[in-house]
């Protein structure tokens, strides 16, 4: 099963983009639908809202008047706590229940309108967040029958633009006409999502060639929002950025890496089973062939682990925290971090073996052919700390 946020301001369009997805077969769970279902006449959510705020936020019919509990909760802190306290527990519970019916392949697309805000981006494998131009986003909520001030009132309330950025792995322009946003969605469903959700059922990782790039800008924020779900999945345990995408200015293969810190490797085999349905199959044990010399060879023992998104390759190498392995991978980033010869040098090196090895599927045979040079940097590396390992 794949999970797949969907947010965006008020009057960005979402229903537009979810109702797309709906089409092409995604079950569609929108949270705004339940939110209205918990407090229907009869429910307990009802009851327990009308106990808190009082009958005059009940309709001539017995129902909920939205405008009038809207108007005790909106800027007032306690209020709008003792109402989410009342709503939000009953959303979860029947949002569990609709994910536990799903079926096994199911591509289930979460509308959550307050997701960035609520912080719950790492709970899927994938965000989408829907924008559109602020004129737009007034006009649709216009034709809605909402005033101007209303409207600008509730778009200040949410997250700007810069937080849903940071949480976004796909970033719809929903500015324009209706088709222009469907293409983008017809798009991402066949080439993205599809692939995803089967790579995460079958437990296979995407792959591609050693094909290396400039440095990108926002590697950094990409990292931290991958970080974040493998630091969720691993139950809060360290995760440090590390390769060359952790290298600001160095030409890198568009694939981020990290290592996962544990206690033990009997430990990291323990947490195959929470990040494979995360996104991160396993690939089995490996060992790092770059070491120091007389180091035991089981003391750069790790488990593998590599990223199923097609959209976003990922490695991940599951490290005893403080082991001979997970030192050097922390040293050699932050010496090329620091050495600009050395990072120039490096870069040359790797765009070298890229052309050499462009018609490798998988890329490792690039990566094998790079331990000469990185077991000779390690000489260099304890040169930069002053000849001391830790």
């Amino acid at each position: 099963m794949l999970r797949v946020g969907l947010s965006g301001g008020i009057g960005s369009g979402k229903s537009t983009v979810a109702g797309r997805l709906a089409e092409h077969g995604a079950v569609v769970i929108d949270s705004d639908r339940l939110a209205r279902e918990v407090v229907e006449p009869g429910t307990d959510g009802l009851r327990e809202i009308v106990e808190a705020f009082g009958p005059d936020v009940l309709d001539a019919d017995g129902a909920l008047n939205r405008p009038a509990l809207a108007a005790k909760v909106f800027g007032d802190e306690k209020s709008l706590a003792t109402l989410n306290g009342i709503t939000h527990p009953k959303i979860a519970a029947r949002t569990a229940q609709l994910l536990a019916a799903a079926p096994e392949d199911a591509i289930v697309v979460h509308d959550v309108p307050l997701l960035v805000e609520n912080g719950m981006a790492p709970l899927y494998h994938l965000v989408l967040i829907v924008h559109a131009d602020l004129d737009q986003r007034l006009a649709r909520l216009r034709d809605r029958g909402m005033a101007e001030e209303d409207a600008r009132r509730r778009i200040a309330a949410q997250a700007d633009d810069e937080r849903r950025r940071a949480v976004a792995d796909v970033w719809l322009d929903n500015s324009g006409p209706r088709d222009v946003v469907q293409a983008q969605v017809d798009a991402l469903w066949a080439d993205r999502l599809v692939r995803y959700e089967s790579n995460i059922r079958l437990r296979r990782y995407a792959a591609g060639p050693p094909i290396v790039v400039p440095y990108d800008e926002t590697w950094p924020v990409q990292a931290e929002r991958v970080a974040a779900r493998i630091r969720l999945a691993a139950g809060g345990r360290r995760v440090e950025h590390i390769g060359s995408t952790a290298v600001p200015g160095l030409a890198a293969k568009d694939v981020l890496d990290f290592q996962l810190g544990v206690t033990s490797l009997e430990e990291a085999a323990g947490l195959e089973e929470s990040l494979a349905p995360a996104g991160f199959p396993s690939l089995g044990i490996g060992e790092d062939t770059v070491r120091y010399e007389g180091d035991a060879p089981e003391d750069w023992h790790k488990r593998l682990h590599a990223g199923a998104d097609p959209g976003r390759r990922v490695n991940l190498h599951v490290r005893v925290e403080g082991g001979p392995a997970w030192n050097w991978a922390i040293r050699f980033r932050d010496w090329l971090r620091a050495d600009e010869r050395a990072r120039e040098e490096y870069a040359a090196l790797k765009l070298e073996l890229a052309e050499q090895h462009k018609g490798d599927v998988d890329g490792f045979a690039y990566g094998e052919s790079k331990d000469s040079w990185m077991a000779a940097a390690t000489a260099r590396v304890d040169a930069f700390y002053g000849g001391a390992r830790p």
